[in-house]
């Protein structure tokens, strides 16, 4: 990693679950940020650079993917840097997070997964 540890915006409604992420990601010396829904993470993503976001699907103020294109918009190499988490495991949801082109991870999960993904898509964006 860089002299600057990369930051990952964690977003998921369920307590427990961002702040496990985010934990996860801090041990392994990222900075990260864990918000409940899209309104804090749409602040966030208009007041700091983002390097990776991980995102929830199924959220009750907002989806995930049209979050995800929201941050985009805000942020274009997020385009390449976010990573679905989601319970919602059906056709539908695999079709919302192929159209965004993102990497999903189904829960329940290994925190391992999520991380190991994170840093593989920060690892290409390195290389590109």
């Amino acid at each position: 990693m860089s002299a600057t540890p990369p930051l990952v915006l964690v977003v998921d409604d369920e307590p427990s679950v961002r702040r496990a992420i985010a934990i996860a990601f801090r041990r392994a010396g990222f900075v990260a940020v864990d918000v409940g829904g899209s309104e804090d993470a749409e602040h966030l993503l208009r007041t700091r650079r983002v390097d990776a976001l991980v995102i929830d699907l199924r959220m009750p103020d907002m989806r995930g993917d049209v979050l995800f294109h929201s941050a985009v918009a805000l942020q274009p190499h997020l385009a390449r840097a976010t990573v679905f988490v989601t319970g919602d495991v059906t056709e539908k949801a695999a079709e919302l997070v192929a159209a965004c082109g993102c990497p999903m991870v189904g829960k329940p999960f290994d925190l391992g997964a999520v991380l190991d993904t994170v840093t593989s898509l920060l690892a290409r964006q390195r290389v590109a």
